[in-house]
């Protein structure tokens, strides 16, 4: 139990030491002056993390076979931990874009995640996230039914007005969006009288669509912290 206690420890040092690096690494100077020292952690970091992801694999297979095997790889953490080492590989063995890969360097943020395994906070969050799945699918799809409609709708008022900005439903997505979220950028907005009037019913109703999965979330994990106390 120490030993996996110690190994845990070096884990987490290690994840944020990667972070670390990644803030460093991204002024020029300390790249240049770094950048083969940035490399070799890099190099050493992934290959620690990846024998911890096949010693993790192991360990739940010796203690549920391979039923134990396929719970860790598609749980929340075992997806994290893949994630995590991926990019490095897809960059090794699959011809990429360059730009393709820098994006996906951003995905080394998700060792971050790794520090919660310990975490009872954060598993009762994910438990209470698993608890209202089917609740929040079906938010997601109003959402998603939401913005096609105001797209839609934006696109039929606005386009002869702004044929530029409105030019089809599909550019008009992006308006729907920051106005359901109640963003607001101002890099596109309506000019007609009868766009102003549908933006500002579409702006109210965007609260109630950012509330509704808030409002699940919040209960549900309320409800699991209860639970959790209640059991303790």
């Amino acid at each position: 139990m120490k030993e996996i206690k110690r190994f845990d420890a070096f884990i987490y040092s290690l994840i944020i030491a990667n972070i670390l690096a990644m803030i460093l690494e991204s002024h020029v100077f300390m790249k240049q002056r770094f950048g083969i020292i940035f490399s070799y952690f890099e190099l050493i970091s992934i290959i620690i993390f990846s024998f911890e992801y096949l010693y993790r694999i192991y360990i739940s297979y010796k203690e549920l076979k391979w039923r134990g095997v396929r719970k860790y790889i598609f749980s929340f953490f075992g997806i994290i931990d893949l994630i995590s080492i991926l990019p490095f590989y897809l960059k090794q063995f699959v011809l990429l874009d360059g730009r393709f890969f820098r994006i996906l360097r951003l995905f080394r943020l998700t060792r971050i995640f790794k520090l919660g395994r310990g975490s009872k906070s954060l598993q009762l969050f994910i438990k209470a996230l698993s608890s209202v799945k089917n609740e929040l699918y079906f938010t997601l799809f109003l959402s998603l039914l939401t913005i096609l409609f105001s797209a839609s709708a934006i696109y039929f008022l606005e386009h002869e007005a702004q044929p530029e900005v409105f030019s089809s439903i599909t550019a008009s997505m992006w308006w729907a969006t920051v106005s359901l979220a109640t963003v607001g950028y101002g890099d596109v907005i309506p000019i007609t009288i009868w766009g102003k009037v549908f933006a500002s019913i579409i702006s109210l109703i965007g609260i109630a669509v950012v509330a509704i999965p808030t409002g699940i979330i919040s209960a549900s994990f309320v409800e699991e912290i209860h639970h959790f106390r209640k059991n303790r």
